[in-house]
C-alpha cells in the first residue's frame, strides 16, 4: 500500500526547493546537517541535543537549496515535546525532499521514522549515517537491497568526514527534480482490516475536501493515515471535521498501525544486512551501566573532570590574568587616568573595563572553555548516556532524569557552563530543578573562599563542616522543589548507543561555537556589573549599605557590618568576597585585617563562608539564567537563594558556638 504524493508546496517559481533532515538525536543528524550546509550546529552522541529547527539556504551543484534540520526524534507521533516541534516544522516547511538519516548501526529502529515519512507522502532519501561505526562493529548493510526494498535512494555516509555528502546532494536533487514521483517509496502492506479502512477513509478525505487542497499540501491518504493514528489536528486544519470522520477508524487501529510499521522496519532491515557483532561496545555498555563497575568509573570520570576544571583551570586563570596585570593593565591605567584623571570617574573606568575583563579571563576561557571541551569529549564519545543510565534512578528522587548528573557535577568547576549544559533536559521544569540545584553547589570560586578562609584560618575540620551543610541543603532544595514544583518527570526511555571515537575537529568546532555563545551573553552583564560595583566603591555610596544591612547581617547573621558589604560586591566575582572583605576590614581595624582571627570568631568566619556559598550566583550565572530560563524564573532563583543563605546562615551563627567554634 503506498502513499498518495503530497501537494507540490505553493512556492514562487525561483524559489529554492526546500530540504529537511529529519532522524533520532543520535545518529549524526545535526553534524550531517553541518556537512552539508557549512553551518555550524550543535551536534551530540547524546539524546535532547537539537532542540529547534534550524534552516540554512546553501548552492549544491549550482542550484540553491533551502535545508532544515528539524529536532531529533524517533518518531512523529503527537506526544508534545520534541516530536511534536519536529511534525509541526516538518509539515509547515512543506519539504520537496526529506532527507531520512539513519543508523546503519541499527537500522530496525530507525526505519520506523522513514516508514512515517512515506506514509504522510514525503518524497525520502536515506542517509544511511554511521557507516564507519557499522563497520567497526561487523556490522553489514547493503545500501542497493534497502533501497529496493524501501523504493527510494539510500546513500551511505560518514558525516564528520563529509564521506557520502557528494553523493547525498546528487540524489536529493535528482529526486527534487523528479517529474515522476521518486522517492515516494514501494507500497507497503499493513493489514487487510487497516488497508480497507485507509481506503474507505481515503475517499470520505477526498469527498468532503470538494477540491480544495489539504493542509500541509498533504494528500488524502496523508490526512486519513493521521486520522487512523489519532492526530486530529491535520484534518482540523484542512476544515474537516475531525471527530465526524474518525467515527470510521477503530479504537485500535493506531496501535496495530504502529505494530505493523515496526514489523516492516525489522522485516527491511533484516533483508538489506547482516549483523556479526564483535561485542566491544556491548561490553562496554554493561561495564558503565552496572552499578558494581558503573558507579567507580563514574566517580572516576567526574574526578577527572573536575580536577582539570578545578587544577587546570586555575592554572589557565593564573597565566591569563598574570600576563594581562603584567601587560595590559599598566597600559590601560595610564590611559584612563591620562583622559581621565586619578578621580571617581578614571577608577570607575577601571572597574568595568580592568576588572571587568579581568573576571572574564578568571572564569571564562579557564573554566568554561575548558568545561565545553570535556563535554564535547563526554558527548560524541557516548558515555554521557551510560551515566544518565546509571544514575537515572537516584536523580528521580530531585525530579529529574539521569542526564542531569553531568552538569551537577560539572557545577563544581563552573556553575555557568553547568547552567548551559541544562539544555538536554526535556521539560522546563526539569531544567528549573537542575538549575536551582546548580547555583547551590559551590563552584571553584567558592571554593576557593571555603579553602582560603575556613580551612586556611579556622581549619579543615570546619571547612568539612560547611561542605556538608552545603550537601544538607542541595539535597533538602532537590527534595523539596520535586514535591512543589507543579508536573512530575517522566521515565528515561533509552536506547543503547554505541561508544564512538570523538572526531576531534568536531569536538574543537562545538567546543568553539559553545563558548562564543557565552562570551556574547555573560561578557556585557559582567562588565556592566564591573561598571556598577565601581562607581558604587568609587562614589563612596556603598558604605551607606551598612546601615541598611546591618539588622540582617549584624543582628541576624551576627557578622561585621563590612562583611555584608563584601557579600554584595561577591555578586561579580564569589572569590572577590575574600578579597574586598580583608581591604574593607583594613579601613576599620587597620592592617591586622588580613588575619581573619584578628576581627572575626571561628562562627563567624564559617558563617560567612555558608552564606556566600548559598545566595544569589555571580552576574555571568544570571545572565545563562535568563536566557535559558526566562528573566522571571531567574528573578525566583536569584531571590530564594538569598532567603536560603539567610536562612541557613543565621542558623549556623547559632549551632557553631554550641559545638565549639
Amino acid at each position: 500500500m503506498g502513499a498518495e504524493p503530497a501537494a507540490q508546496a505553493r512556492r514562487p517559481p525561483g524559489t529554492p526547493p526546500v530540504v529537511c533532515l529529519a532522524g533520532n538525536p543520535n545518529v549524526g543528524k545535526s553534524s550531517l546537517f553541518n556537512s552539508l550546509t557549512g553551518s555550524a550546529c550543535e551536534t551530540a552522541n547524546c539524546g535532547g541535543v537539537t532542540t529547534e529547527a534550524t534552516a540554512v539556504c546553501t548552492r549544491w551543484e549550482g542550484t540553491m537549496v533551502e535545508v532544515m534540520d528539524l529536532p531529533g526524534v524517533y518518531g512523529l507521533d503527537v506526544s508534545g515535546g520534541d516530536q511534536e516541534a519536529a511534525r509541526t516544522a516538518l509539515l509547515e516547511a512543506r519539504p520537496d525532499v526529506v532527507v531520512a538519516v539513519v543508523d546503519a548501526t541499527n537500522l530496525a529502529r530507525n526505519l520506523f521514522l522513514v516508514l512515517q515519512l512515506l506514509d504522510l507522502g514525503y518524497r525520502v532519501v536515506v542517509a544511511l549515517n554511521l557507516i564507519d561505526e557499522a563497520r567497526r562493529r561487523a556490522v553489514e548493510v547493503d545500501a542497493a537491497k534497502l533501497a529496493e526494498r524501501l523504493g527510494v535512494p539510500v546513500v551511505p555516509t560518514v558525516a564528520p568526514r563529509g564521506e557520502g555528502v557528494d553523493e547525498l546532494t546528487e540524489a536529493v536533487l535528482r529526486v527534487a527534480a523528479s517529474p515522476n514521483g521518486a522517492g515516494r517509496g514501494v507500497e507497503r502492506d499493513y493489514g487487510e482490516v487497516v488497508d480497507d479502512r485507509l481506503d474507505e477513509l481515503t475517499v470520505t478525505v477526498g469527498q468532503r475536501l470538494s477540491g480544495h487542497a489539504p493542509a500541509y499540501g498533504l494528500g488524502a491518504r496523508a490526512v486519513a493515515f493521521a486520522l487512523l493514528e489519532g492526530d486530529t489536528g491535520i484534518a482540523a486544519a484542512s476544515g474537516l471535521d475531525a471527530a465526524e470522520l474518525l467515527t470510521l477508524a477503530d479504537d485500535g487501529l493506531a496501535l496495530e498501525i504502529a505494530r505493523r510499521r515496526h514489523f516492516l522496519a525489522r522485516s527491511i532491515a533484516a533483508a538489506s544486512g547482516t549483523v556479526r557483532t564483535r561485542g566491544g561496545s556491548e561490553t562496554w555498555w554493561r561495564v558503565t551501566t552496572t552499578p558494581l563497575t558503573g558507579v567507580p568509573i563514574l566517580a572516576a570520570v567526574m574526578a577527572a573532570v573536575f580536577a582539570v576544571l578545578f587544577f587546570a583551570g586555575d592554572l589557565l586563570a593564573t597565566a591569563l590574568t598574570s600576563v594581562w596585570e603584567a601587560y595590559v593593565t599598566p597600559v590601560l591605567t595610564a590611559v584612563i587616568e591620562r583622559l581621565f584623571g586619578e578621580g571617581a570617574v578614571g577608577a570607575t573606568l577601571l572597574w568595568g573595563l580592568d576588572g571587568g575583563i579581568l573576571a572574564i579571563l578568571a572564569v571564562g576561557i579557564p573554566y568554561i572553555l575548558t568545561f565545553y571541551f570535556l563535554l564535547a569529549l563526554l558527548e560524541d564519545s557516548g558515555y554521557l548516556n551510560a551515566a544518565a543510565f546509571l544514575t537515572d534512578r537516584v536523580m528521580h528522587r530531585f525530579g529529574l532524569h539521569g542526564r542531569a548528573v553531568i552538569p551537577l557535577i560539572a557545577a563544581g568547576g563552573c556553575n555557568v557552563p553547568a547552567v548551559i549544559a541544562t539544555r538536554s533536559l526535556a521539560s522546563m521544569r526539569e531544567r528549573a530543578i537542575a538549575a536551582t540545584l546548580i547555583t547551590l553547589t559551590p563552584c571553584s570560586a567558592r571554593t576557593a573562599v571555603i579553602l582560603g578562609a575556613v580551612a586556611l584560618f579556622v581549619g579543615w575540620q570546619w571547612a568539612l563542616f560547611v561542605y556538608a551543610v552545603l550537601i544538607v541543603v542541595g539535597v533538602g532544595a532537590g527534595l523539596g522543589l520535586n514535591r512543589i514544583l507543579p508536573g512530575q518527570g517522566g521515565p528515561l526511555v533509552m536506547e543503547m548507543f554505541p561508544f564512538r571515537r570523538p572526531v576531534l575537529r568536531q569536538v574543537v568546532g562545538k567546543t568553539w561555537r559553545r563558548f562564543r555563545e557565552f562570551v556574547w551573553d555573560a561578557a556585557p552583564i559582567v562588565l556592566a556589573g564591573s561598571f556598577v560595583l565601581g562607581a558604587l566603591y568609587e562614589t563612596g555610596v556603598i558604605w551607606r549599605f551598612t546601615d541598611l544591612l546591618a539588622p540582617v547581617v549584624e543582628d541576624w547573621l551576627m557578622l561585621p557590618a563590612v562583611a555584608g558589604l563584601t557579600l554584595l560586591f561577591a555578586v561579580l566575582r564569589k572569590e572577590l568576597a575574600l578579597q574586598l572583605l580583608i581591604a574593607f576590614a583594613a579601613v576599620t581595624v587597620g592592617a591586622a585585617a588580613s588575619d581573619l582571627t584578628s576581627f572575626m570568631s571561628t562562627s563567624q568566619i564559617v558563617t560567612y563562608a555558608v552564606v556566600n556559598s548559598i545566595y544569589v550566583p555571580c552576574v555571568a550565572t544570571i545572565a545563562v539564567l535568563g536566557r535559558e530560563l526566562g528573566w522571571r524564573r531567574t528573578a525566583t532563583i536569584s531571590l530564594g537563594t538569598v532567603a536560603l543563605a539567610l536562612l541557613v546562615g543565621g542558623l549556623v551563627a547559632r549551632v557553631v558556638p554550641l559545638i565549639g567554634g
